[in-house]
């Protein structure tokens, strides 16, 4: 069996998986962090709407040619 100490090459794979693991938490992290502050912005902007009504009564020639 080897000794620990003598195989380099373990421990810099490991340091560098450890690496790349704290770096992709914090960047986790940050993301959620900066998504949670942020305002939510509306992702359609409102325009006002214009609405036009036609009051037809009874008595108008349009509505006695349509019936």
């Amino acid at each position: 069996m080897s000794d620990w100490t003598s195989l380099w090459y373990v421990w810099l794979i490991l340091l560098t998986v450890f690496l790349l693991l704290l770096c992709g938490i914090s960047a986790s992290c940050v993301r959620f962090c900066c998504r949670k502050k942020r305002i939510p912005a509306e992702t359609f902007p409102r325009h006002p709407c214009d609405l036009a009504g036609i009051g037809i009564d009874s008595d108008s020639t349009a509505h006695s040619t349509v019936t």
